[in-house]
């Protein structure tokens, strides 16, 4: 498996707040949380990468 790529995110402190009680309740990181949105967001716009397909 490739290095993880690092990130420095700015969000709102609701925004963060209600992806850490998500995250919570799906029993992840919010880090985790964050990367399982956006894989989806991918997949719905027909952009998911090679290996998510």
């Amino acid at each position: 498996m490739a290095e993880r790529k690092k990130l420095l995110l700015r969000l709102d402190p609701a925004v963060y707040d209600a992806v850490a009680r998500w995250a919570s309740d799906d029993l992840r990181s919010v880090n985790a949380q964050i990367e399982f949105a956006l894989r989806q967001a991918l997949k719905s716009a027909g952009r998911a990468p090679k290996r998510d397909e």
